[in-house]
């Protein structure tokens, strides 16, 4: 890529004296490169095909009023990020808003077709106490550890490249009833247009999967050095080699309580064994998320929060498919749905497989 393709997207803050520590993490991410600023909605076009950084400051408030027009305007044009490549840089004045903020505009962003490679947010709380961590495995303190992670991600942001394979591996999860539920009637749909890929699919019903205790991170460590868990069960024995020899994953997720559902989410929770034997930089995630009332924008969010920011899967461009359907049966009257489910199928497609 060239240069000139990476772009700033600093939508301006009224409260001047909150961006010095933002500006001088910045200056030290972008250091010998070469980008162009953009602060106001006026100058924010142009994007498709860019490497972008998108860098907020947030008040005590956790509002930011030009990038709120931002968000506006990326609701409202679809196709503005076709084909770019982004991640985000979150500073706040207190410890809460960074994440809320950044989940919500990725998600936005994604739906206007910007892609986010695995671990696309780098976020400053008020006393940078998330840090801690990262700082003391660096050898330095919190500002420093800041201030590493975000040319880190501008590192990814510009090197980052499009996985494919000739035959790719999709890996499938669910924990849904398929004789009544509509996410699963969406995702027969969804399969039956796809070629090319081979499909795993594994079910989560029943109370298989034990949600994760706790466990104290030495025990956890050396459970993971055997690609295993001290639960075991379909986790350790299906979920696990599937998710390593998989390059994509599609969750199937229904909308409960606005919330993914319990064994979906102790999934999660216990992949974090796993990841600490191996990251998952080189596989997409996928999402087929259906609701009842309405909400789906806040399962799709729990997925980009917890498998993209924190898992580290790449996010492709509009990487989930959402849809509004109650009773069993009632997602084959939604206007369009099979043209839809083709659609999306091909999106998979085309994002996973190498053309010949």
């Amino acid at each position: 890529m060239q240069e000139s393709e990476l772009v700033l997207v600093r939508p301006a803050c009224a409260e001047k004296r909150k961006e010095k520590r933002l500006s001088d993490v910045l200056s030290y991410a972008l250091f010998g490169r070469g980008y162009r600023e953009i602060s106001t909605l006026e100058e924010f076009k142009d994007l498709e095909g860019r490497r972008l950084l998108f860098a907020i400051e947030q008040g005590e408030s956790g509002i930011n009023l030009e990038y709120y027009r931002f968000l506006k305007a990326l609701r409202l044009n679809t196709d503005m990020l076709e084909g770019a490549v982004g991640g985000i840089i979150v500073d706040g004045n207190s410890e809460l808003f960074t994440k809320s903020l950044a989940r919500d505009f990725v998600f936005t962003a994604n739906r206007a077709g910007c892609t986010f490679p695995g671990r696309p947010l780098v976020e400053g709380t008020a006393t940078l106490q998330n840090f801690n961590i990262q700082a003391r495995n660096l050898e330095t303190d919190n500002l420093g550890a800041y201030v590493s992670a975000a040319r880190t991600l501008v590192g990814q942001i510009v090197e980052f490249r499009e996985r494919k394979k000739k035959r790719p591996r999709l890996l499938v999860l669910h924990a849904s009833n398929a004789n009544t539920s509509n996410t699963s009637t969406l995702w027969g749909m969804v399969k039956q247009e796809l070629s090319g890929i081979d499909i795993v699919e594994i079910s989560l019903r029943n109370g298989a999967v034990q949600d994760c205790a706790g466990c104290p991170y030495t025990t956890c460590l050396h459970f993971a050095q055997k690609e295993r868990c001290y639960y075991g069960g379909v986790i350790v024995e299906q979920v696990y080699p599937a998710i390593r020899d998989c390059d994509g994953l599609l969750m199937l997720c229904p909308n409960y309580n606005d919330a993914l559902s319990a064994n979906l989410s102790a999934f999660i929770n216990r992949l974090t064994a796993l990841f600490r034997k191996m990251q998952f930089y080189d596989k997409y995630l996928f999402g087929i998320v259906v609701s009842g009332y309405s909400g789906g924008d806040l399962v799709a969010e729990q997925l980009i929060s917890a498998l993209n920011m924190n898992k580290t899967f790449i996010l492709p461009s509009r990487f989930c498919m959402l849809e509004t359907a109650n009773n069993p049966g009632s997602i084959l009257q939604v206007q369009g749905i099979r043209e839809k489910a083709a659609q999306f199928a091909a999106h998979i497609a085309d994002t996973m497989i190498e053309k010949a």
